[in-house]
């Protein structure tokens, strides 16, 4: 799964990755978590463009009674997308990027449970699978919400979590992006896992265990952390 990422880069480094207006007021995150905003890329039919919007995680269905069954729907498995009910419809009509610079997962150990961080190897910013679907409550609040696709783990993180989000290459940004693909095969085809070799991956603090904790030592190396502790006080 995909519990908790980052985005750290600039508002105008991502304005020129993704093609996009810059966003205003866009911090960096260091430790983002299920039913805070992100940033997401959406295409804007009305003017046929991409759009920066920021979305809150955890994908609501148009027919959700409540708003919580989000916190249930952060993921949504790239093996079965095309079939469950809260999916299906955002998987051929509502896609989206969720955009992010590295994401983390913990790895089972004997008496606890290690974070790692995942990035890519040259340190530029990527796109997670995403969907969005726009939910009015009983109260006629709009919220417009998103989940992460996911897939089997690349070698890289096997040894760390069986699950991985599903990186988009950079140009199948377009395609997946387009409301008038509709082939489930064509897009299906996208959602393998991200080639190991671009990657990069370390252990961290469990400071990221609490989304109370959202600051630079989050991605910090453990090895640097414990050999530099004060910077953590």
């Amino acid at each position: 799964m995909c519990g908790r990422f980052t985005l750290t880069q600039s508002a105008s480094a991502l304005a020129e990755f993704f093609h996009v207006q810059p966003m205003q007021n866009l911090a960096a995150q260091y430790n983002i978590a299920p039913t805070q905003m992100v940033a997401t890329v959406l295409h804007n039919a009305e003017i046929n463009q991409r759009e920066l919007r920021q979305l809150r995680w955890g994908l609501i269905p148009s027919w959700g009674k409540k708003a919580s069954i989000g916190t249930k729907l952060i993921n949504a498995r790239a093996e079965t997308v095309a079939e469950k009910p809260a999916f299906r419809s955002a998987f051929r009509h509502r896609r989206c990027l969720v955009v992010a610079d590295g994401f983390y997962e913990w790895q089972k150990q004997p008496s606890t449970k290690q974070p790692f961080y995942f990035r890519l190897q040259d340190g530029k910013p990527f796109a997670f699978a995403g969907l969005w679907e726009k939910w009015i409550s009983p109260e006629q609040e709009e919220i417009t919400s998103c989940t992460i696709l996911t897939t089997d783990a690349n070698e890289l993180l096997q040894p760390i979590h069986n699950r991985m989000p599903v990186i988009l290459d950079f140009k199948d940004y377009d395609l997946w992006l387009d409301p008038e693909v509709q082939s489930l095969p064509a897009l299906q085809s996208l959602l393998s896992p991200y080639p190991a070799t671009a990657m990069t991956a370390y252990p961290v603090s469990k400071l990221v265990n609490s989304p109370k904790h959202n600051s630079p030592e989050c991605i910090i190396p453990l090895h640097e952390q414990n050999s530099h502790p004060n910077q953590l006080n």
